[in-house]
């Protein structure tokens, strides 16, 4: 976030988590390295639960795009999906979850017909069994000892001749192994996110689907067929073939999502004030007297750039509170900050004004997202954020006042709540997640803020 403060420009910095564990400029050290697939159980607990909360927030997220079909019913659609998602036994939609409800059928037919070629191999054959032979069997009969063939294929009476074998190891095959083992270690890591789902038909069949891929793989790698490697180039079998194309489409697409991780893993503090924006969203529609009046176009990635899912016109959302006659607009990562909001270092504020008094100038409120591996102290957050405010409230020389602020910060499934007030402004910091009781504890919460004395004057 750019801006210039009495003629000097500012910036607000975001470095990344390192994908490593450590990184420079700044120095970066001690952060957990994000768990790869098939080996969470070299990761620690730390690595595991953040991996957990970073797929959680990013599905509540890409629930926004799902939401986005009928722009009309965004913010109902969008409520409804966050409503089942605090409900735990109805499990997030996952690529891993489509693919299991569309391969099984795939998978079993694949079973059922695999590739196999006939490969030429020179070997001593009974002469009663010889069916071909070539120029390198050929030169070796004719130097072995004897006049005739029976005397040159001596006391066993074998020669060398060429043998078809059926061999199973193709490239199609490999890329069937390789997607196989990625299927699975995907689809365990989403069951070990799911635990108190088991009894929704998705988690059902994603097991059932985890099941297939482990008997699958196992009866190739006793076929002696390897592994594809992830630079292949499709040959025609895999562009053309139904069964084979499909399985190597679904093998890009979750190899495409754990390439994806890694920018995920990196760029988490993003994502979460994009998830953070969307809550606020969802709780100003929920208000009772609220009425959207405006909503700024949203252009949806089918890939988050440095954790960022979706662009959108400044602000967001426009809303009309008609009980208080207050237009409230909600600002994310805006372009001209201000001088106030670049000193509060917010990257999303709400502005609030009223039609009916040209003479009272407009006033924001501050929402912090911050975002840590470890669990953050929610007081002690609600008491810097105050603090802050008294300190912004002796900037001279400004018209818009930044009043109120509110810290939103992830919960670690331990959801909270902590007010601050000083020098007659107040900070409210909530801590939550985006599923389960967490996640209706941390909506909650924020409506609850925003029936709080943040409007101003009436």
């Amino acid at each position: 976030m750019k801006n210039e403060v009495r003629g000097e420009p500012r910036q607000l910095l975001l470095h990344p988590y390192p994908k490593r564990g450590t990184a420079k400029s700044p120095d970066r050290v001690g952060f957990p390295p994000r768990p790869r697939k098939g080996k969470e159980e070299d990761a620690n607990e730390e690595a595991l639960d953040a991996l957990t909360r970073m797929n959680e927030v990013t599905a509540r997220i890409q629930e926004l795009g799902e939401a986005l079909i009928d722009p009309t019913n965004l913010w109902s659609n969008l409520a409804n999906a966050w409503d089942r998602a605090e409900r735990e036994e109805d499990p997030r939609m996952a690529e891993i979850v489509r693919q299991a409800g569309e391969l099984i059928p795939v998978l079993k037919a694949f079973r059922e017909r695999i590739r196999r070629v006939l490969r030429r191999h020179r070997e001593l054959t009974s002469l009663d069994r010889v069916q071909e032979m070539d120029q390198g069997s050929m030169r070796w009969l004719s130097r072995q000892p004897g006049r005739t063939i029976a005397e040159r294929a001596g006391a066993n009476q074998r020669i060398l001749a060429v043998v078809r074998h059926e061999d199973f190891d193709t490239l199609e095959n490999r890329v069937a192994h390789s997607y196989l083992h990625l299927a699975g270690d995907v689809g365990r890591e989403w069951l070990r996110e799911h635990p108190r789902a088991q009894s929704s038909k998705r988690f059902q069949s994603v097991a059932s689907f985890v099941k297939l891929c482990k008997t699958i793989a196992t009866d190739l790698a006793d076929m002696g067929i390897a592994r594809a490697t992830t630079d292949i180039t499709p040959n025609y079998v895999l562009m053309e073939n139904q069964t084979y194309r499909l399985i190597r489409e679904a093998w890009e697409a979750l190899l495409k999502r754990e390439k994806a991780l890694d920018e995920l893993w990196a760029w988490q503090a993003q994502t979460w004030t994009d998830f953070s924006v969307l809550a606020i969203v969802l709780a100003l529609h929920d208000l009772p007297d609220a009425e959207l009046i405006a909503q700024a176009p949203i252009s949806f990635r089918e890939e988050a750039v440095n954790g960022v899912w979706f662009d959108q016109e400044r602000p967001i959302a426009v809303f009309w509170l008609k009980n208080i006659g207050r237009v409230v607009e909600v600002m994310a990562r805006p372009e001209k900050p201000g001088t106030l909001l670049t000193l509060s270092r917010a990257h999303v504020a709400l502005r609030i004004s009223s039609p009916f008094d040209d003479s009272a100038f407009a006033h924001r409120v501050a929402v912090w997202t911050p975002h840590a591996l470890s669990r953050l102290p929610t007081q002690e957050s609600a008491t810097n954020a105050v603090s802050r405010l008294a300190e912004l409230r002796r900037v001279p020389g400004q018209t818009e006042l930044i009043r109120h602020g509110l810290v939103l910060m992830p919960g670690h499934h331990e959801p909270d709540a902590a007010s601050a007030e000083k020098d007659g402004a107040f900070a409210e910091a909530i801590a939550f997640d985006a599923v389960g009781s967490s996640l209706a504890h941390g909506r909650e919460a924020i409506r609850g803020f925003l029936h709080r004395d943040i409007w101003g004057a009436t």
